[in-house]
């Protein structure tokens, strides 16, 4: 049952964020991009810089820092996921940067 509510609460937090970063003008070119167990939350043109974004979603009181939950090893992964993604896509950019949203599932705020 865990499992299924750890699922729910991050697509819950994806789609806030996705909401958030469409409210800021960005333009969401794709959501959930795997490479096998791996993967981007969010990938996203801000301008024609292209964003790479992690979503860490949570409650505020055992929440943190949501940048300090992104450690070595995930960062390692997701810039794995970055370049299979530009290996299999056109996408034409700028530049490219991560991005981490945090998201308080409590009050469905962006922290």
């Amino acid at each position: 049952m865990e499992r299924v509510n750890k699922k729910l609460s991050g697509k819950e937090g994806e789609d806030l964020a996705a909401n958030y970063l469409t409210g800021l003008g960005y333009e969401i070119i794709q959501r959930n991009f795997r490479a096998g167990r791996k993967e981007i939350d969010i990938v996203a043109f801000d301008g024609k810089e292209l964003v790479f974004v992690e979503v860490k979603a949570g409650r505020a009181k055992e929440f943190g820092e949501p940048e300090l939950r992104v450690d070595e090893r995930k960062q390692k992964n997701l810039a794995e996921v970055a370049q299979k993604f530009l290996a299999e896509t056109s996408v034409e950019f700028e530049s490219c940067r991560f991005d981490v949203v945090g998201v308080d599932l409590g009050t469905k705020k962006i922290i």
